[in-house]
C-alpha cells in the first residue's frame, strides 16, 4: 500500500475485513469484498468499505422465512465465534423476532474448534427442546459440525438442519463429494447465492471448465459464486476508474500527518500516503450500472447490490435439488426471482411457496421441530383451587397433586391424542378457603414459576396479552342471572299476542280492503247496493268477517276476486299466527323480573353480585362503568342463592353476574332464579401455556378432533349434564308479534289493491267515454267541468247492468229514426217525379 494504492479488493474473511476497513478510511482507499459478508460491515461505520456481494443480513432472513414458513417457533443456532459468526447470528435473531419467531439456545464454537469440542457442543444442543438448527459456519468448520452430528444420532427422523452459503458453496466447489461427506449431510437445506442464467455467465461457466479442466489435488475445482463476484467485482472497479478519469479527475495522494509521527517504525507506516480522490472514485463505483456474470451489477440508496436472491437447495442422494428461490422482493417462491420482478411485490403467507423437501431420516413428512427437554424435568401445571363448582375442578382430598373434573378429563384426553408424551405434574394454586385470582395464575406463567394452567381459566384480553391460550373446550359468556316469580294473569291477555301498532295496521287494512272490495263490486253486485248506511254496514262487516272466512256476501268481479284470495291469504297467516302466540302465552309459564338485561342492571342503583376473585369484577367496572361500591364479592353458590333471595332491601344483592357455564349448574337446582336478558360476552376457557409455546397448538388440534370425535361431548355430559328445574322453560317475558314480521304481507296486498283499482279506473273511463261518446261531442254536451263531474259520478254509482241497457236502448232508437227518415226522402222524390 505505500506503492500509491487507489483500491483494494479482498480480504476473504470478515474478521480480516474489520482491521482493514480502519486502514482503507484512515487513507480513504476503497474497499471492495465480495467475501466479507458481515452484516456490521456497513457504510456508515467503514465508509470506504464497499460489498460487491450481498450482505448475510438478507440470507438471515431468508432462513427466518424458511422457519416462519413452517411455522417454527424456537430455532437453535450453532456458530463460529467470530466476527462473522456473532454478527450473522444477531442479524438471525432480529429477523426471528420480526416473525415472533425466536433463537432458544446459542452453541458458539471456536475458530479453531477439535472434534472433542463441538462434540460437547452438540450434546447441549440434543438436550435442549429445538430441533431446528440452523448452521453458520465456514467452510473449514461446518464439515466437522455434520459430522460428528451424524455420530450422535443427530441426523436422523424429527431433526431440521439449516446451512448457510458455505455448505452450497462447498457443494459446488468440489463435485462429486467423498461419500461419506454426502452421508452426513442427508437432508439438510442450504442456501446459495443466486445468479441468474445469461449468455454471459455461459461463456464466463466455459472458459472456467477449460480454465481449470486439470486435477487438483482434491479433484476439479467446480465453480461456486465467489468466483463470480470476484470476476465481477474487477470489472466494477475497472467501469469506475474510466468514469472516474472520463470525468478529468487525476490521481494524487499526500502525507497523513497521524502516520509522519510514526516515522521510524519497523512497519514503516509512515511511507503510506492518503488518497487525495478517493471520495470521487468510491462515488463513482457507487454510480456504476453493468450487466455481469452474476446478473445486473447496480447499487441501492443504501449501498447495497439490487436484487438479492437465493436458491433454496435440499441435499438428497449423492447430489442436491433446489426446491425453490428467496428474493428479498417477494421472499419464498418456486419461480425465478427475475420472473416475480415484474409483478407487484407479494409478501403475503398463502403466496410463499416451495417444493417439499427430503427431511433427515428420508423422510418427507415435515418434522414437528421441538421436543422435551431431555433433563427429566417435568412441566408445573398450575391448577385452581375453587370454593365452588368443584364439577369443573377440585382437588381430590388426601393426595398432593391429583385433581379431578370436567377441565381436568379435558386436559387429560388431549394429552393421550398427542402423538408424543408429556411429563408434568399438576401444581395446586391457592389456598383452599378463597376462590384464587384467575389472572394473577396466568402472570405466574409469564415469570416462569408455571409451565401452564389447567381449569376452568376464561380466555380475555387481559389474559391473552400475557400467554397463548388453546382453542376452547367451553363456550362461556357473561350472563345475568336474578330472582322471578310467577307473573299473574290478565284480563286482556288476548291482546297480548299483537304489538298496538300491529294491532292497529291490522284494523286500518280490513277497513281499506272492504272498502275496495266494495268499490270493485258496487257497479255489477246487488250484495254492495242499497242505501249509503247499508253499504257502510256492508264494508264493515264484509271486512271483519273475513277475518273468521263467514261473509256471505259473493264477489263477482274478477278484479274483487283478485283481491279478495290474497287478503284471505294474509288473513290465514294471521290469525294463524295469533293462535299460536296466544296458545304459548296462555300454556306456558310466565316468570317476571324487575331485572330485564345488563342494561336495567347498569341504570339501577342496586347492588350487583360476583363470585370472588373472577374477572367479573373488573369488566363491570372498567368497561360498563358500574361504581365499585355497588359489586358485592361471593364465595359459593350457596352464598349467592341466599344473597338474591334477601334482594336489595334485606342487604342482598339484586342480581348475580357469572359466567354461563358456572350459572347453568347454579340454575340446575335452584328454580326460583333464572338468567334474565343476553350474554353480553363471548369467550370461552382454554388451557394457558407460555407465548409461542407448541404445546398449545398441538392441544387445540387435539381439542378440536374431541370435539369431532364426540369425547368432548361425553366428558361434558359426565360432570356437566344434570336435569334442570321446569320452571327453566318458562317464558321471562311475553314475545309480542311486531309489523315487522308481516309488513311483507301488508305490502303484497296493499299493492294488489291499487293495482286492482287502477285497472278498474282505467276500464270505468273507457266505458263512460264509449256509453256517453254523443253527448261529449255535441253542443249540447258541451257544458260545464262539474256538470261533467256529477255525471261521471252518477255514472259511476249505476249499476253496469243498467247502463248496458240504456246504451243498447239509445242504439236502437238511434237506428230507428235513421230508417224513419231515409223513408220520407223516398216518398218525396217519387212525388215529384
Amino acid at each position: 500500500m505505500s506503492r500509491h494504492t487507489v483500491a483494494i479488493i479482498g480480504p476473504h474473511t470478515s474478521v480480516t475485513a474489520h482491521v482493514i476497513t480502519h486502514i482503507a478510511n484512515e487513507l480513504q482507499v476503497p474497499l471492495l469484498s465480495f467475501s466479507a459478508l458481515d452484516p456490521t460491515l456497513s457504510s456508515l461505520q467503514f465508509p470506504f468499505f464497499v460489498r460487491t456481494c450481498h450482505s448475510d443480513l438478507y440470507q438471515m432472513t431468508a432462513v427466518a422465512d424458511l422457519v416462519n414458513y413452517y411455522s417454527w417457533k424456537d430455532v437453535i443456532a450453532v456458530y463460529i465465534d467470530d466476527d462473522n459468526g456473532r454478527n450473522g447470528i444477531v442479524a438471525l435473531g432480529d429477523k426471528l423476532a420480526e416473525r415472533r419467531c425466536r433463537i432458544s439456545y446459542k452453541a458458539p464454537l471456536s475458530p479453531n474448534a477439535t472434534q472433542e469440542e463441538i462434540t460437547n457442543v452438540l450434546v447441549q444442543v440434543a438436550l435442549a427442546e429445538s430441533r431446528v438448527i440452523v448452521v453458520h459456519a465456514n467452510t473449514e468448520g461446518g464439515p466437522k459440525v455434520f459430522s460428528v452430528a451424524k455420530f450422535l444420532g443427530m441426523m436422523e427422523n424429527g431433526y431440521v438442519w439449516i446451512a448457510t452459503g458455505f455448505l452450497s458453496a462447498l457443494l459446488d466447489m468440489n463435485s462429486p463429494r467423498p461419500l461419506d461427506f454426502m452421508d452426513d449431510i442427508q437432508g439438510v437445506i442450504t442456501l446459495r447465492v443466486y445468479t441468474p442464467d445469461s449468455e454471459l455467465k455461459r461463456r464466463f461457466v466455459s472458459r472456467w471448465k477449460n480454465l481449470t479442466s486439470g486435477e487438483t489435488a482434491n479433484g476439479p475445482l467446480g465453480l461456486s459464486f465467489l468466483p463470480l463476484f470476484a470476476y465481477d467485482t474487477v470489472y466494477l472497479l475497472a467501469h469506475a476508474l474510466d468514469a472516474f478519469f472520463k470525468h478529468g479527475n487525476t490521481i494524487s495522494f499526500s502525507n497523513d500527518s497521524k502516520l509522519s509521527a510514526l516515522r521510524g517504525d519497523t512497519l514503516h507506516l509512515d511511507s503510506l500516503n492518503v488518497f487525495n480522490e478517493g471520495n470521487l472514485l468510491r462515488r463513482s463505483i457507487y454510480e456504476v450500472n453493468m450487466t455481469g456474470v452474476s446478473g445486473p451489477f447496480k447499487y441501492t440508496s443504501n449501498r447495497d447490490l439490487v436484487n438479492p436472491a437465493y436458491d433454496i437447495i435440499n441435499v438428497i442422494g449423492t447430489g442436491s435439488r433446489r426446491i425453490g428461490y428467496w428474493s428479498n422482493y417477494s421472499g419464498l417462491s418456486v419461480v425465478p426471482p427475475e420472473a416475480l420482478y415484474s409483478k407487484p411485490a407479494n409478501h403475503s403467507k398463502i403466496s410463499q411457496k416451495v417444493f417439499p423437501v427430503i427431511w433427515p431420516g428420508d423422510t418427507d413428512q415435515k418434522p414437528r421441530g421441538w421436543v422435551f427437554p431431555n433433563n427429566a424435568r417435568l412441566l408445573k401445571i398450575g391448577v385452581p383451587i375453587s370454593v365452588s363448582y368443584h364439577e369443573f375442578v377440585s382437588h381430590v382430598q388426601g393426595t398432593a397433586d391429583s385433581f379431578e373434573g370436567f377441565c381436568i378429563d379435558v386436559f387429560l384426553s388431549a394429552l393421550n391424542l398427542l402423538p408424543y408424551a408429556v411429563p408434568y405434574k399438576f401444581v395446586p394454586y391457592g389456598d383452599g378457603r378463597n376462590n384464587p385470582s384467575l389472572t394473577e395464575l396466568v402472570r405466574l406463567i409469564t415469570t416462569g414459576e408455571f409451565d401452564g394452567a389447567v381449569g376452568d381459566i376464561a380466555i380475555t384480553t387481559e389474559r391473552t396479552r400475557m400467554v397463548d391460550f388453546t382453542q376452547p373446550y367451553i363456550e362461556s359468556g357473561l350472563v345475568v342471572v336474578a330472582p322471578v316469580k310467577k307473573a299473574e294473569s290478565s284480563a286482556l291477555a288476548f291482546l297480548s299476542p299483537f304489538t298496538p301498532t300491529l294491532w292497529f295496521v291490522t284494523a286500518v287494512s280490513f277497513i281499506v280492503v272492504g272498502a275496495v272490495i266494495w268499490i270493485l263490486e258496487h257497479r255489477v253486485n246487488d250484495d254492495f247496493r242499497g242505501p249509503p248506511k247499508r253499504q257502510l254496514v256492508t264494508i264493515l262487516w264484509f271486512s271483519f268477517s273475513t277475518m273468521f272466512f263467514s261473509h256471505k256476501e259473493n264477489t263477482v268481479s274478477t278484479l274483487g276476486r283478485f283481491v279478495l284470495i290474497i287478503w284471505l291469504f294474509v288473513v290465514l297467516i294471521i290469525t294463524s299466527s295469533y293462535t299460536a302466540s296466544l296458545t304459548s302465552i296462555l300454556t306456558v309459564q310466565q316468570l317476571s323480573s324487575p331485572i330485564k338485561g345488563i342494561e336495567s342492571l347498569v341504570n339501577s342503583k342496586d347492588p350487583i353480585g360476583y363470585t370472588q376473585a373472577s374477572f367479573v369484577r373488573n369488566y363491570l367496572v372498567q368497561e360498563l362503568g358500574i361504581d365499585e361500591s355497588r359489586l358485592v364479592p361471593l364465595k359459593t353458590p350457596e352464598e349467592s342463592a341466599k344473597a338474591l333471595k334477601k334482594g336489595p332491601q334485606d342487604g342482598g344483592v339484586a342480581a348475580y353476574v357469572d359466567e354461563r357455564a358456572y350459572m347453568d349448574l347454579f340454575l340446575s337446582s335452584r328454580c326460583d332464579f333464572t338468567i334474565v336478558g343476553q350474554e353480553f360476552t363471548r369467550n370461552g376457557w382454554g388451557f394457558a401455556f407460555p407465548r409461542d409455546s407448541p404445546l398449545a397448538v398441538d392441544l387445540s388440534t387435539a381439542i378440536l378432533e374431541m370435539a369431532e370425535n364426540g369425547d368432548l361431548q361425553r366428558i361434558h355430559d359426565k360432570w356437566l349434564l344434570s336435569s334442570a328445574c321446569l320452571s327453566q322453560g318458562a317464558k321471562l317475558e311475553v314475545e309480542r308479534l311486531e309489523l315487522r314480521s308481516f309488513w311483507g304481507l301488508y305490502v303484497i296486498c296493499g299493492c294488489a289493491c291499487l293495482l286492482a283499482l287502477f285497472i278498474y279506473i282505467i276500464q270505468i273511463i273507457r266505458q263512460y267515454i264509449k256509453h256517453y261518446s254523443d253527448e261529449l261531442e255535441s253542443p249540447e254536451g258541451s257544458g260545464s267541468g262539474s256538470s261533467h263531474l256529477r255525471t261521471f259520478l252518477s255514472f259511476v254509482d249505476e249499476k253496469e247492468e243498467t247502463v248496458k241497457n240504456r246504451s243498447k236502448r239509445r242504439k236502437m232508437e238511434r237506428m230507428s229514426y235513421r230508417s224513419s227518415e231515409g223513408g220520407s226522402s223516398i216518398n218525396y222524390n217519387k212525388g215529384y217525379a
